[in-house]
């Protein structure tokens, strides 16, 4: 499956954004998806994660109460959509697959988007 992120940009602490990730070449139905994000001179890290059907999501610390993961199957889209942006949230953000379930473990996808840079001003 291959995977095109985009959505990001410039915003204002306090603001808001939406990720998305278009999925081809597979039947996105059968995927898990995950969001990871890494900042300059840091590791990549766990955002959120949902299985292939969505009911079941997973969100890191850093982001639960503020980010939320959904995916709509007919267009082959999975969504971040990010409130109350914090200067930390400042990353390039990423999109994976694995088959069937989220994980919150990157080394456990086998494909991903080419990411695209959310940056948070204060």
């Amino acid at each position: 499956v291959q995977l095109q992120a985009c959505g990001g940009g410039l915003a204002q602490a306090g603001g808001s954004l939406r990720l998305s990730c278009v999925a081809s070449g597979r039947t996105f139905s059968n995927y898990g998806m995950g969001w990871f994000r890494q900042a300059p001179g840091k590791e990549r890290e766990f955002v959120a994660a949902l299985n292939w059907s969505g009911d079941s999501k997973s969100y890191a610390d850093s982001a639960k109460g503020r980010f939320s993961i959904s995916r709509d199957n007919a267009k082959n889209t999975v969504y971040l959509q990010m409130n109350s942006l914090k200067p930390e949230d400042t990353a390039v953000y990423y999109c994976a697959a694995r088959t069937y379930y989220g994980s919150t473990y990157p080394q456990a996808y086998p494909n991903w988007g080419q990411g695209t840079q959310v940056t948070v001003s204060s």
